[in-house]
Formats: C-alpha cells, sequence, structure tokens
C-alpha cells in the first residue's frame, strides 16, 4: 500500500517511474522485515511483514513495457490481476545483479570482537528441543528403519514414481513387495543427469549396499539430443559418453535383479532419481526429508555429510559429483539418525550449523567455532545494519532458502538454487513443485534469441507508436465550407489536452484531424460529439479506419476493465488557472475521493486542462460520473469518463511520439512478411506465458507478495 503523502504521484504520475534500489528496499523489507534493520520502502509501505507467506519474483526475461503493451490483450491475467504498475529506467548492468547485489560480504563494521569460545556454544536447551522440527515429527525416541520410510501419503505429495498413478504408466516397477522390518536391507542410490531434448535424462547410476560397497556404478546414454551435459554437476562430457552403449533399460533390469524384494532405497531427494530411472519402489527413506526443517526447507546433502557425518564431498575442487559417494553419504546419513534417534540428531543443532557455516563463508577469516558466540554477542548488541550486498546471505542465514529457477546458470556464489530447464514449460512444472517451498523465489521466464533481435523489436516499437497515435487521433465533419475554426478547436478542447489539429480538404466539405495527448480525450469526443451540433454543422466524429485499429474498441473496452484504472475516473474541460488545491475543493462534496492528479506537460511544465480523480471505491467512482455530467447540463463545461489509461503508459505515450523519425523510415523499409509471421509467432508465446504465470499465481499461498519484472534488453 503507498504511503498517502505519496498517493497520487504513485497511482498516476509524474513519479510513477521506479528505480532498481527502490524495488530492492520493497522485496528487502518484504524478505526480511524488522528482524535484520531492514527498513521499510521509502516510497511504499507494507503492513504486517511477519505475516507475509513468502516473497516471488517473476523474471520475463527480454521483454519489456513495449510488449506489455504491444500484446496487451494476451496478457490477461498480468492486466486484471496485479494492481500496482511501474515503470523501471533501462539498466546498463546485468538486471539481476544490479537487484540482488554480488556475492555477500558483511561490512567489517558489523563483525563483533573476538571472544573465546567452547563445544557447548552449540547446545540446545529443552525447550527448544520440543520445537525441533524432526522432534515434533518423530519425537524423541528410537525406531527402527520402518518408521523412517516414506509413506503412501509421503510418496504423493513428494512426487515420486507410484503404481497406478497418472503419468507413471511406461515405468518399471522393480516387484520388491515384501513386507519390510526393522532388519530389511538398505541400498543408497544416486544418479546424474543431464538436459536432453526430452528433459532430465539418466547419464550416471551408482548404487550402494548397507556395508557402503560400490555394487554399481554405470554410464548410460540418453535416448534424446544432448542439450546440455551440466558438466559442472554431472561430471559429463560428450568425450565420456561416446564410447558408452548402456541404454536406460539396461540399467532398468540389472536394479531390478539386483533389489532383494524387502530392499529399502536410501538417497536425497530420491523422486528425481527415480523419475529420471523411470523406475518405481515402493519402500523409500529420503534423507532430504528425514533430516525435517520448518516450512518444507530441507538440507543440502553435501552440509549434512559435513555437520553429522564430518565428511566432505562434492568438493569444488573435483569436476562434477560423484553418484557413488552421494549414494555413500545419504545412506550412512539414514544410518546414523536410525542407530542414534531423533533426540541425539535433534540435539546437533543443525540450524545453528547452519548459519555458522553461511557466516565462515562469509567472513573466512573467522573460526567456525568463533563465529556462533559471535553471532549471539551480535544479537545482544542489537541486530546488526545489513549492506545491500549480502541479502541473499541473510535470507540463508534465517533459515530461508532462495530460489533460482530459469535458463541462466546459479549465481557463482552459490546463493540461488539453479534448475536449468530447455523451455518455460519445464520451469514453470519445476516452480509449481519448488515454490510453495520456498520463502523467496527468483522465476524467469524467457523468449527463444530469435525473437528478441533488436530490428524485429525495432519494428514493434513502431507499430505500437502507430497505433497510439492512431487511438488518440479523431477525424471530425463535415463541415460548411466558412466554418469557424476557432469554435471548432474551443468545443473539442472541452474533451482534453489537444496536440495538434488541422484541416482536411482533400474531401467535398471540409473535414478536421484532432490529435490528442490522452487516450480519454479521443475517445470521449468520439462519445460525446458523435452526431452533435458543432459550427453550425452536424457532424460524425470518429477515428482513423485501419488494419491495427480494428481491434480499437476492444482495447478501450479492456483498458476501462484494467485493474489500475479501477475507481479512476477523467475530468477534462478544466480552466488552466485553477490549482490542485482549487481542484480539491471544487471535488470536495464528491464520496470517497481519495487522490488527485493534475498532469503537466513534460516539456513546459504546465497543468493540463483535464485531471484524474482516484475513488476509494469503484461504486464512488461511478456516482462521481453522474455527479459531474449531470452539472453539465446546468451549463459547466466539464466532461468525464472512466480512464484508459494508467500513469506511467500516459508518460510512455508522449515519450513513443517523441521517438526518433530517421528510425522510424529505416524501421518501415523493413520485411513486412518477415514482421508479420514474427509477431503472430511472438502473440501465442506471451499469450501462453501470461497462462503460466496463472497457473502460478493460483498456486502461491495467501499473503504472498508476486512482482513481475519485465527487465527489456538494455
Amino acid at each position: 500500500q503507498e504511503k498517502p503523502s505519496r498517493l497520487s504521484a504513485a497511482l498516476f504520475g509524474e513519479d510513477c517511474e521506479i528505480s532498481h534500489e527502490q524495488v530492492y528496499e520493497l522485496l528487502k523489507y518484504a524478505a526480511l522485515g524488522k528482524c535484520h534493520n531492514a527498513a521499510q520502502p521509502s516510497w511504499c509501505h507494507i503492513y504486517h511483514q511477519s505475516h507475509l507467506a513468502g516473497v516471488v519474483v517473476i523474471v520475463l526475461h527480454e521483454m519489456s513495457q513495449l510488449h506489455f503493451y504491444k500484446f496487451y490483450l494476451q496478457f490477461k491475467h498480468l492486466r486484471r490481476v496485479f494492481r500496482h504498475r511501474f515503470t523501471l529506467p533501462p539498466s546498463s548492468a546485468n538486471f539481476l545483479a544490479n537487484l540482488y547485489g554480488d556475492a555477500a560480504n558483511l561490512n567489517p563494521q558489523n563483525t563483533a570482537q573476538d571472544s573465546t569460545s567452547t563445544s557447548s556454544q552449540h547446545a540446545i536447551n529443552s525447550s527448544d528441543l520440543q520445537r525441533d522440527p524432526i522432534i515434533q515429527k518423530y519425537g524423541e525416541e528410537k525406531r527402527g528403519l520402518t518408521s523412517y520410510t516414506l509413506t503412501l501419503e509421503e510418496l504423493k505429495k513428494n512426487d515420486y514414481p507410484m503404481k497406478g498413478s497418472p503419468g507413471y504408466e511406461g515405468y518399471m516397477y522393480t516387484e520388491c513387495d515384501q513386507p519390510r522390518t526393522d532388519s530389511s536391507p538398505l541400498f543408497g542410490l544416486d544418479c546424474e543427469m543431464c538436459l536432453t531434448a526430452k528433459g532430465n535424462e539418466v547419464t550416471r547410476v551408482s548404487l550402494v549396499d548397507a556395508q557402503g560397497r560400490c555394487l554399481l556404478n554405470e554410464l548410460v546414454k540418453p535416448e534424446s539430443r544432448i542439450v546440455n551435459y551440466r558438466t559442472r554437476f554431472s561430471g559429463i562430457t560428450r568425450k565420456i559418453l561416446l564410447p558408452v552403449k548402456t541404454k536406460l533399460a539396461d540399467i532398468q533390469a540389472r536394479l531390478k535383479r539386483m533389489l532383494p524384494h524387502d530392499a529399502v532405497l536410501v538417497g536425497h531427494s530420491l523422486n528425481a532419481d527415480l523419475q529420471a530411472l523411470q523406475m518405481i519402489h515402493p519402500s523409500v527413506i529420503d534423507t532430504s526429508l528425514l533430516f525435517a526443517r520448518n516450512e518444507g526447507r530441507r538440507f543440502k546433502l553435501k552440509f549434512l555429510a559435513k555437520a553429522v557425518l564430518g565428511k566432505e564431498i562434492q568438493c569444488e575442487q573435483k569436476i562434477g559429483h560423484d553418484p557413488t559417494e552421494d549414494a555413500r553419504a545419504a545412506l550412512e546419513l539414514a544410518q546414523f539418525f536410525i542407530e542414534q534417534g531423533p533426540a541425539k540428531v535433534a540435539e546437533l543443532n543443525l540450524e545453528m550449523l547452519l548459519t555458522t557455516e553461511r557466516l565462515t563463508e562469509i567472513s573466512p577469516n573467522k573460526s567456525a567455532l568463533q563465529l556462533p558466540q559471535n553471532t549471539v554477542q551480535r544479537e545482544q548488541n542489537g541486530p546488526s545494519q545489513l549492506s545491500r550486498s549480502c541479502f541473499l546471505d541473510c535470507l540463508q542465514m534465517t533459515g530461508q532458502k532462495p530460489l533460482l529457477l530459469g535458463r541462466q546458470e546459479p549465481d557463482s556464489s552459490g546463493l540461488c538454487q539453479g534448475n536449468l530447464s530447455s523451455s518455460n514449460k519445464q520451469i514453470l512444472q519445476q516452480a509449481l513443485k519448488d515454490v510453495p517451498l520456498s520463502t523467496f523465489s527468483i522465476i524467469q521466464f524467457s523468449l527463444d534469441p530469435e525473437h528478441v533481435a533488436p530490428h524485429l523489436l525495432a519494428g514493434i516499437c513502431e507499430k505500437v507508436r502507430i497505433k497510439l497515435t492512431d487511438m488518440l487521433t479523431i477525424y471530425a465533419g463535415p463541415f460548411d465550407e466558412s466554418f469557424c475554426l476557432k469554435t471548432v478547436k474551443k468545443e473539442f478542447r472541452r474533451c482534453g489536452p489537444i496536440r495538434s489539429l488541422t484541416v482536411v480538404t482533400e474531401t467535398y466539405q471540409p473535414y478536421v484531424c484532432i490529435q490528442y495527448e490522452v487516450l480519454e480525450a479521443a475517445q470521449l469526443a468520439v462519445e460525446s460529439l458523435n452526431g452533435a451540433k458543432v459550427a453550425g454543422s452536424i457532424i460524425k466524429v470518429q477515428r482513423p479506419v485501419t488494419g491495427t485499429m480494428l481491434d480499437c474498441d476492444v482495447l478501450i473496452k479492456e483498458l476501462e476493465l484494467d485493474i489500475e484504472n479501477e475507481g479512476v475516473i477523467y475530468v477534462a474541460g478544466l480552466k488552466k488557472s485553477l490549482t490542485e488545491t482549487d481542484l480539491q475543493e471544487e471535488f470536495s462534496q464528491l464520496k470517497d475521493l481519495q487522490a488527485l492528479f493534475l498532469p503537466r506537460d513534460l516539456q513546459s511544465g504546465k497543468h493540463r486542462n483535464c485531471c484524474f480523480l482516484k475513488f476509494l471505491k469503484p461504486e464512488s467512482a461511478v456516482d462521481a460520473l453522474e455527479v459531474i455530467n449531470g452539472w453539465a447540463v446546468t451549463g459547466s463545461r466539464l466532461r468525464s469518463r472512466k480512464a484508459l489509461a494508467p500513469g506511467h503508459l500516459w508518460r510512455w505515450i508522449w515519450q513513443m511520439d517523441h521517438s526518433n523519425e530517421k528510425q522510424r523510415r529505416d524501421i518501415l523499409s523493413a520485411e513486412k512478411e518477415q514482421q508479420s509471421n514474427f509477431e503472430q509467432e511472438l502473440r501465442k508465446k506471451l499469450k501462453k506465458l501470461d497462462q503460466h504465470i496463472r497457473k502460478l499465481y493460483r498456486r502461491l499461498q495467501n499473503n504472498t507478495l508476486c512482482i513481475v519484472l519485465f527487465p527489456g534488453v538494455n
């Protein structure tokens, strides 16, 4: 919600442009709140920040305000649901890097003095122990392994392949149907995947037994064309896979033969491995769920191996993960949990250890033992001021898990979890699963490179400019040969500010061509003066009849329904001598009037002869229209109608009209057929993107702050 003192500017106006820094202020406070000295944004206000369920940022990569208004009718969900809309200035740097900052470093002045510490600093008291999610899920008593295998409900909730479930018809069933006991054998399983034209496909599989012995470590040749080997994570390269003959079916058959009928598979997020293997197994222990955290968040395998087992895995010096090492680590974690019991695991205070690890990464000169006590000392002295650059670090230190999904590689700082996908559909499917588990998510949808070619975008820009110009233009007539041009101009000016007026003499009788400065003025002229008597003649008022204007009536209707125009009306025919104070007094009798905006000429700075009124309730705006238009019967100069153009669009129209003339001529000489085919394809893609956003939006929890960014290409 906007601060009252900034309301008119925020809703209508000349201050509708906000900076990347202001977006950053909003996201930082929404995610962190007062607990980390994150201040309320300077330009708006969030009430009850602690009630926010999460923050979701949807980035439409390389798309801009140009795409939104050229394909306005295709963005049906966006324009009807997202209430606040602002313009961002172009960014010379990488947009996300500019917004979220680089890899984090705490300000030196915020680091507490070193002090002696002991191993007891990680101790967890009894009341905290009872609140630990592991204790709340399993209790304190030791149990056998069957107590930790996933139930049918948990398998379904976490997207495990299940027998008889839709979508898994072609999957191989291991036929391990024998009842499980606490002495059933455990097997660790892990796979490495690459990205193919079909999606995630297995490239390497490892299986270890309960003693940690490797039973299977096999490379697999994917059926589909490989799009991304993901060498950084998988260690797989084209050269490694070139001589491989083993197919997925061969591995499925071998695993089925190797597993006893009462086998329990252990893995970390094992659902992804089984989906890639296209296999169904009824009894699993998932260590990402076993070591429970609040709000569905999960510890990484690398962290658990170090914190619980004291083992370093997935070392940065190695190229790619070792699936045998990962399978063995997951198996040993499950064995530790079963042997020690939930209470002993909870006493490890894994959340504190994770915070310690993050702080160690940020301040490498501090020892791991010193950091927790320093953290406590800082909390006792009051929360530390956080620099902009450590925004995502702070999220992780508070136990929140920033999520990044898109086609781009994960950030080098490792703060965001990346998921490279080959299509927007795959990104959406992953987001529908992962976003509810994260309190801060960045979801990036992209267009194909050919759809953001500069010359094609320039063509779109020119078409938008032409269409806006046509929508601002009306033709009126016919008039008598000796008509008074001054009278005509005076009458049409009552509808709003006129940019230009010319007489059309090519016709049998004279007409006038009028171009207005705001859409509402042109529409008001069409609605109020068509069929009226002006300068002694009954005239017809219409817009230009061109191909781009065939859907003008539909567009006008949809602009009226735009959620940003809800409760906003346009009033024209004002005396230019009136000030904003004068107008507030004149309209003071209107019920629920919330704000008034008096536009200025962007060049001269002078007031226009029109204004916009914002009402608290839409029905109050309708009542105000009746009142103001009723005044016209008694001789008032005022005319009014529903608003059509939000403030940032009004400003943008002016900027579009002042674009470079030479550039326009160059663009118009481009191949029209290529442009038409390109636009038709792009229209379909953007409509599909809008549907993706709608699906994701509907899956969000109540009280989620959702922001959609069109960062543009420059």
